[in-house]
């Protein structure tokens, strides 16, 4: 087999075959297809598609590429929550205690922010002495003393994904739904978990600004899951506002942990919440009480105990930014539009998140809201509050929140008339499994 030949089959609108995907991912790996030649292979399947035969045999053959992970040991079943990354999506934070308080074991792999989106390795590698870097051996030692671990994926596992998400976030590729799809569901599902719950992200913050989109990329996943025997269900949730009322690093962990401590902002914890019965019921415990355990204080244990089990101090101090600067309310009124996505620049602008995989983070940097939409603001209040350790950026984050990132409905004097607060989306806004 040659590379040309199978970039042409797909760039003509051909199915490509199971030999053919194989071939090309085995070659890949190994250094013997060229990244030109795999960069036009991804914008071909970007302009043309890819069937469901297609999409998990491609799966199947990066899920071969590398290692594959073995819970079997465990005394508990397992079962893993995937984002697929939005602005302020701290969940996996408070959820991944949460539900092993319940009873599973959640080995949570996960990665870091790139863009706009936050990453969660960077989040709680702001919590002094944690480690994100695990050998096998140590994953299940954390895993059998805390019940939880979220760490970074071994180099081994799935090496042929990791070449190619590095391409194609520099070819415009990253797009392609069965590309997103075989990319996720590949390293789920050899990091070996026995059920998965995925957390599709619509709107302006996320990658899919569709519903439409959000459902077909949901499907896919779920029919990659059940096609190799994990479990999965995928709800779609809105990210046209950031969730919770911080988007950052260290930010964001101080508001996990007071989620855990039974306060937080009202749609983080319906998330938490909604994510653990459907994880919880996919592991096979649909009778445990995730809220029980979260009032109980039991989720906020096992918190402890992940953190320290992987060298972290979970009652240290966590960084602060040096700098500081208040964007007021520029009138009275209600905010009918805190746009998600203009929030996430301006974060990633402060340090918070990085254009490159390379650049480094900084701890304390990114956006403190102070009110969200729906609610009347009275001109000159904190609107927003900008960290960043180098104050030379809060030009360029002030610029992002520019235009119509921000908008209030004036309403004159008293209170706000009939219909001056948006109708605003429900929270989880569709189910697929």
């Amino acid at each position: 087999m040659d590379a040309i030949t199978v970039i042409r089959a797909k760039r003509d609108g051909h199915a490509l075959t199971p030999g053919q995907i194989d071939w090309v991912i085995d070659a890949y790996t190994r250094g013997r297809v060229a990244d030109e030649q795999m960069s036009a292979l991804a914008m071909a399947i970007l302009l043309n598609g890819m069937d469901r035969a297609e999409i998990a045999r491609w799966t199947a053959a990066m899920i071969a590429s590398g290692e594959r992970m073995d819970f079997s040991a465990l005394p508990r079943p397992t079962v893993d929550k995937h984002s697929t990354g939005g602005v302020g999506d701290k969940i996996t934070l408070p959820l991944a205690p949460l539900v092993a308080a319940c009873g599973a074991a959640v080995p949570q792999l996960s990665g870091r922010g790139l863009g706009h989106t936050g990453g969660t390795l960077d989040k709680l590698e702001s919590v002094p002495g944690w480690r994100a870097g695990l050998s096998g051996p140590e994953m299940m030692e954390v895993l059998g003393s805390a019940g939880a671990v979220i760490c970074a994926a071994g180099e081994g596992l799935a090496p042929a994904d990791r070449k190619l998400y590095a391409l194609r976030d520099v070819t415009g590729t990253v797009e392609s739904i069965p590309l997103i799809a075989s990319s996720i569901m590949s390293k789920k599902i050899a990091e070996g978990t026995g059920a998965l719950v995925l957390d599709v992200k619509v709107g302006s913050g996320a990658f899919m600004k569709t519903l439409a989109d959000a459902r077909e990329l949901a499907a896919t996943m779920v029919e990659l899951g059940t096609d190799h025997g994990v479990r999965t269900v995928a709800l779609l949730t809105d990210m046209s506002v950031p969730l919770g009322l911080t988007a950052g690093n260290a930010l964001e962990v101080r508001e996990s942990v007071e989620v855990l401590a039974g306060g937080g902002p009202a749609d983080v914890v319906e998330l938490t919440l909604a994510l653990a019965r459907e994880m919880l019921d996919a592991a096979g415990l649909p009778d445990a009480d995730p809220e029980r355990a979260l009032r109980g204080g039991g989720a906020m244990d096992v918190w402890r105990r992940m953190i320290a089990a992987q060298g972290g101090d979970p009652d240290a101090p966590l960084p602060v930014a040096r700098e500081r600067h208040t964007l007021p309310a520029p009138a009275s009124g209600v905010l009918t539009r805190l746009d998600a996505y203009a929030v996430g620049v301006a974060a990633w602008r402060l340090g918070a998140g990085r254009a490159r995989k390379e650049d480094p983070v900084q701890a304390g940097a990114g956006v403190e809201l102070h009110a969200r939409p729906g609610e009347r603001v009275t001109a000159g209040q904190p609107l927003l509050t900008l960290h960043t350790d180098t104050p030379e950026r809060f030009p360029a984050a002030l610029a992002a929140l520019a235009d119509d990132a921000v908008v209030i409905v004036p309403d004159g004097p008293g209170e706000p008339g009939p219909g001056a607060a948006p109708a605003l989306a429900p929270l989880v806004l569709d189910r697929v499994a």
